[in-house]
């Protein structure tokens, strides 16, 4: 049995990777996998050192989806929601969360990709909800967030046929962000951390938590509630923006 069935790697620019690490079973998650999951994401919440994360998978795939094996079995998590409210934290990170998709992303898979912020996969990723196909019903939030990112009726077609995808179609029906050749995923996620690094961290934690407000609130009320500042300001503001004070004008 894997000892680490999740991996954290720290990066001196402010990006820590979380690398599902089951290869042997395509990343498909069992509990001590999510037990795993949720140490690193409660840690990485509360440390200023991270400004950005990549969620991968090792081996051939991000992540199966659920190890069936495991609910056969009659899996035990430490508490009764467990599971799903450890993919919400994912959800609640504050720094802004990269899926990085390759190979298989099925259902418990693509449940755990959605709780991403941006999603990158390459063309030839294989993604589909398959819950119908095995008579199981999702628990961790795939009624939710697949409508949210594709629309109600495209999510219902997914749903009710188990259909397999492409991402080059993903992307296509806006499932995921962007999709590039397989050589150039790591390219791909590398220029995106980058340009999320080079940001004041302090502005992207703000953002996520003010677009998370939005899904609370109306449109009117999520207006006045963005004007009053509720998170207050990112702490480099200042620095920041010396820097365009010390600028000298254009001869």
């Amino acid at each position: 049995m894997n000892e680490q069935p999740v991996l954290r790697t720290d990066r001196e620019d402010g990006l820590t990777t979380l690398t599902l690490n089951r290869p042997e079973k395509l990343n498909a998650m069992n509990v001590p996998a999510f037990v795993a999951l949720r140490a690193h994401v409660d840690a990485i919440a509360a440390d200023k050192t991270v400004g950005c994360v990549v969620l991968e998978g090792a081996g051939r795939s991000f992540c199966a989806g659920h190890d069936l094996d495991s609910i056969a079995e009659g899996e035990h998590p430490p508490a009764k929601n467990f599971t799903p409210e450890t993919i919400d934290a994912l959800e609640a990170l504050p720094q802004p969360v990269i899926g990085k998709l390759h190979g298989h992303c099925f259902t418990g898979g693509l449940e755990l990709a959605l709780a991403c912020d941006i999603l990158v996969a390459a063309d030839d990723t294989k993604l589909g909800d398959t819950h119908g196909q095995w008579g199981l019903v999702p628990i961790w939030g795939m009624t939710v967030r697949l409508p949210e990112r594709v629309g109600l009726s495209k999510a219902k077609e997914l749903m009710f046929t188990s259909r397999r995808f492409t991402g080059l179609e993903a992307a296509g029906m806006g499932l995921v962000d962007r999709s590039v050749p397989a050589d150039q995923l790591d390219r791909a996620v590398d220029q995106l951390v980058a340009e999320i690094l080079a940001n004041s961290w302090g502005t992207n934690r703000i953002d996520k938590q003010l677009l998370a407000d939005s899904g609370e609130r109306s449109r009117t009320e999520m207006l006045l509630h963005e004007r009053s500042s509720p998170h207050g300001h990112a702490e480099d503001m200042a620095e920041r923006m010396a820097r365009v004070a010390d600028k000298k004008p254009n001869s």
